[in-house]
């Protein structure tokens, strides 16, 4: 055979290839075409790599277009590496499909940005995970059933988002319990007031439900991700630990576990893990997680290890061998592409989905543009400040809706909305009506911008001073009980 008809016969095997894979499409499900188009842009990049034939780079070219039009068509949205389709999304033609993805808001487990002075826009936020809103139904429900008044957190839509909750409540008025966990990267010692916020909450949840509670922490994530040592990374997990269990959780009701301590020492947990490895490729956590082929292996396995406290049975000591036990994860909502995959994967290998109740994201001192971060002294308030820093920082550092004069501000009033004095107290001022009020009075230009960082700092100092007290009442035998392995006392 010629070589012409050579090429003339391998041609017609890569169109027809072509033909077979696009009426492969209109069978998928969004996911599945997600996937697709995620092996697909790989096949392109090892043909460029290995300097295959023009014709055959063309043709894979021309398929990953067509792919990337077809999930346009099929989802409503542009596809994008590390953002996979919401659970729920409705093929176009069939009815409404999700909202086009907010190009300013970058949200992911280790950055959160946005150019909105009002901070991430989490309608389209929950849109783009595929979770549910909470709505005023699910908070009523929630006081009903435990006959407490929801938390702040909830009353004022801190906490926003959720998936299956009602489930969760379904089973529990039935007399079935669950268990919540929750956890925190130990990235360095001093916490900032940020970092409380799924602690607090979660102790309101394990107090009202009466419940067990599991809090990992990742200190082999902040070594992976970090340019930390090993020892370090386990001495801030400590540190770190004694902040948590300021914040008055029931030693009798809560293990606290460092991933370098505990895997080593649990087959089960271990077990879990590496089923959840099986079951997830290198392309599913490349889309989901944005990894790259310069990622080190560490970090393309450690989702599974995020994942693993989700199940019951990875804790033998608390649950037996029970594998049935419903899980309730409360978390900021830039962890919830780990818990996408782990809900994935959950009925593949024999175990309930975990549920979420997903929070906001506390800002940055200079703005609801970022989020507070450890690693900038400045945009923090950290549990380890004293009063004189504490006001120092939010009177220079903390971002202002008033305006330029007293004479405009009195006049035109401030915007509560992007006054990071506001947020905060929103976060830490249990009074409804005085928060209201403030807003009122900000809004009307009869509080100044002074006057309101006064009502903060004065709400923020005895807060923090009064953890700082708990704190030293933590002994290293304190941490010793929560973090050692043992039963605990509930009914399930």
């Amino acid at each position: 055979m010629s070589e012409l008809s050579a090429g003339f016969l391998k041609n017609i095997k890569r169109v027809k290839k072509m033909t077979d894979s696009q009426e492969e499409v209109g069978a998928m499900t969004p996911l599945q075409l997600y996937e697709r188009l995620n092996a697909q842009g790989e096949q392109v990049r090892c043909l460029k790599t290995a300097k295959a034939e023009k014709a055959e780079i063309d043709v894979a070219v021309q398929l990953l277009l067509k792919l990337k039009t077809d999930y346009k068509h099929l989802t409503g949205q542009d596809y994008k590496a590390g953002c996979p389709p919401p659970e729920n999304v409705v093929n176009q033609d069939n009815g409404a499909a999700t909202d086009g993805i907010d190009e300013e808001d970058n949200v992911d487990p280790w950055n959160v940005s946005t150019s909105n002075a009002k901070g991430v826009d989490y309608d389209k936020l929950i849109v783009r995970f595929g979770s549910s809103k909470i709505e005023t139904e699910l908070v009523d429900r929630i006081e009903k059933v435990t006959g407490q008044k929801p938390h702040r957190f909830l009353r004022r839509g801190i906490f926003f988002s959720h998936r299956d909750m009602h489930q969760v409540l379904d089973a529990y008025e039935k007399n079935k319990s669950f268990y919540l966990y929750t956890g925190r990267g130990p990235s360095s010692e001093a916490m900032h007031v940020g970092h409380l916020i799924p602690f607090i909450f979660t102790k309101w949840l394990q107090d009202v439900f009466d419940i067990p509670l599991v809090i990992q922490l990742t200190d082999d994530e902040k070594y992976l991700w970090k340019d930390l040592a090993i020892e370090e990374c386990h001495r801030f997990a400590v540190e770190n630990a004694k902040d948590i269990i300021a914040c008055g959780f029931d030693v009798n009701k809560t293990f606290i576990f460092s991933d370098f301590d505990y895997m080593g020492s649990s087959p089960e947990f271990y077990r879990n893990v590496v089923k959840i490895q099986k079951h997830v490729t290198y392309n599913q956590v490349k889309g989901i997680f944005g990894f790259t082929d310069s990622d080190c292996i560490g970090k393309i396995s450690f989702p599974a290890i995020q994942a693993a406290p989700s199940f019951s049975n990875s804790f033998p000591q608390i649950f037996g061998g029970r594998k049935d036990v419903q899980c309730l994860i409360p978390c900021a909502i830039d962890q919830d592409p780990y818990f996408r995959m782990t809900r994935d994967v959950a009925p593949r290998i024999g175990y309930p989905k975990p549920a979420l109740l997903h929070s906001s994201f506390f800002p940055a001192l200079q703005g609801a543009q970022t989020k507070m971060s450890a690693s900038d002294a400045n945009s923090s308030i950290f549990l380890t400040d004293t009063p004189k820093q504490i006001k120092n920082k939010i009177n220079k550092h903390a971002f202002s809706g008033g305006k330029d004069t007293i004479e405009e501000h009195r006049k035109f009033g401030g915007n509560p909305d992007v006054d990071v004095s506001f947020m905060y107290l929103t976060f830490f001022l249990d009074d409804d009506e005085q928060l209201e009020k403030i807003k009122q009075d900000y809004s009307s230009g009869a509080l100044l911008t002074g006057e309101l960082k006064k009502i903060l700092i004065e709400t923020l100092q005895p807060m923090i001073a009064q953890h700082q007290e708990r704190r030293k009442q933590v002994t290293e035998e304190t941490v010793k009980q929560f973090m050692t392995p043992r039963p605990l006392n509930f009914k399930l």
